[in-house]
């Protein structure tokens, strides 16, 4: 277990009060820990969620296109 002193601002504070309060948490190391667990599976890994490789199938069986020049097919010219 890593120990570090942080500063947070008066409306952090709150929200780590709030957050230990209402999923009934010993300390507010572990309401730290829960929001950066969340914020991990929710920001940091979205490639590694089941309904991203879903997604990723889908789009694997999807028809293709060949494009010989980018531009004319995009009307870039």
């Amino acid at each position: 277990m890593v120990k570090a002193i942080v500063n947070i601002d008066e409306n952090a504070n709150r929200i780590l009060n709030i957050v230990k309060s209402k999923e009934n948490l010993r300390d507010k190391s572990e309401a730290i820990n829960l929001i950066l667990t969340a914020y991990g599976k929710e920001m940091l890994e979205p490639e590694l969620r089941p309904e991203f490789i879903t997604e990723l199938l889908r789009a694997q069986n999807e028809e293709s296109v060949e494009i010989l020049d980018w531009n004319k097919h995009f009307g870039l010219d």
